[in-house]
């Protein structure tokens, strides 16, 4: 089967070539790398390692993972920006570089819009609201009016000044007119830790992080933030429909390449990564990371980043977010 799937795949690239009346080599023809913005072990890390090893299967190429982490993701991100746009240098794209920093950082080196042709979204983390003991209410509706019975008592935790989660807080903070104050951490560890503590009252994080502490009860799961319910908490209502309708916040992942690549390189890419997110296998592993696969076109995923990049930037504005 492996070997019926490279060969349509050579086929459909050397049609294109001759259709369009382009010779060229058979693409990939040396290692193709896809940069990840995190360090190895997170879902962006397992999603590329995943990814590149079915993408092997399906094009007969070679795909390598490659950490460089730094300054939320923007360090990897502006090097494949900056990389020659031959289809050899791809971005594990994440919410953070490739929709939250256009807004925070005044002097980015690369456009979240403009700097990237997509090749396609993968999939999407749910995001959850969790808290500590020194908050009282078990459920949304209770802690929300807690907080406001409190006004400036209340904190929430976040991965640093800037990250997604400290956007989520922001939105979920001035969407209920709450007033509550933001604690930036180095990392979600280090947040997670206090606010199991009791050091901070509560946090936005991924259902797969929150998911050992939640069922070990260290932490109280309190609402989905996504407007999807997560199959891990079935019980668990989302913010949406209980007490902000509107309100809906994931982290997401998928490919892109540096601006500028070749059209049929990018169309390659797409079929080859669609073939990838269909395998039943890929859904599985994905899963275990509370990941769900979506898997669109790379004009689809464009308006995706667009619709992002504003979502974020103006939650940003409102809460006057600006990274150092």
């Amino acid at each position: 089967m492996n070997a019926l799937i490279k060969t349509a795949w050579r086929a459909a690239i050397a049609a294109s070539a001759l259709a369009s009346g382009i010779a060229m080599a058979a693409y990939p023809d040396k290692p193709v790398r896809i940069v990840v913005p995190y360090p190895p072990g997170g879902a962006s890390d397992t999603t590329a390692r995943v990814l590149s090893e079915k993408l092997k299967e399906v094009t007969g190429g070679t795909f390598v993972v490659e950490n460089r982490p730094g300054a939320n993701g923007n360090i990897a991100a502006e090097m494949v920006a900056k990389s020659p746009a031959d289809g050899y240098t791809l971005l594990m794209a994440n919410v953070g570089p490739n929709a939250i920093s256009q807004s925070i950082y005044p002097h980015l080196g690369y456009d979240v819009n403009k700097s990237f042709a997509p090749i396609g979204q993968t999939t999407t983390v749910p995001i959850v609201l969790v808290a500590g003991p020194k908050v009282k209410a078990a459920d949304i509706k209770g802690l929300v009016a807690e907080v406001k019975a409190n006004p400036g008592k209340y904190t929430f935790a976040s991965a640093g000044n800037g990250s997604s989660n400290h956007l989520v807080g922001e939105m979920f903070n001035s969407g209920l007119k709450l007033d509550m104050m933001h604690v930036p951490y180095k990392g979600d560890g280090p947040a997670m830790t206090d606010v199991m503590a009791g050091q901070v009252s509560m946090m936005f994080t991924t259902a797969v992080a929150a998911r050992p502490f939640v069922t070990g009860g260290k932490l109280k799961l309190i609402a989905v933030a996504s407007k999807k319910q997560v199959p891990a908490f079935p019980n668990a209502p989302t913010i949406d429909e209980s007490v902000l309708k509107g309100f809906d916040a994931s982290s997401w992942g998928g490919l892109v390449a540096p601006a500028g690549t070749s059209p049929e390189i990018i169309k390659q890419l797409s079929a080859a990564l669609m073939k990838v997110l269909a395998m039943p296998e890929v859904k599985s592993q994905l899963a275990t990371l509370g990941a769900e696969v979506v898997a669109t076109k790379p004009d689809e995923f464009a308006r995706y980043i667009k619709s992002e990049a504003d979502k974020w930037g103006a939650v940003a504005k409102s809460a006057n977010v600006v990274a150092e």
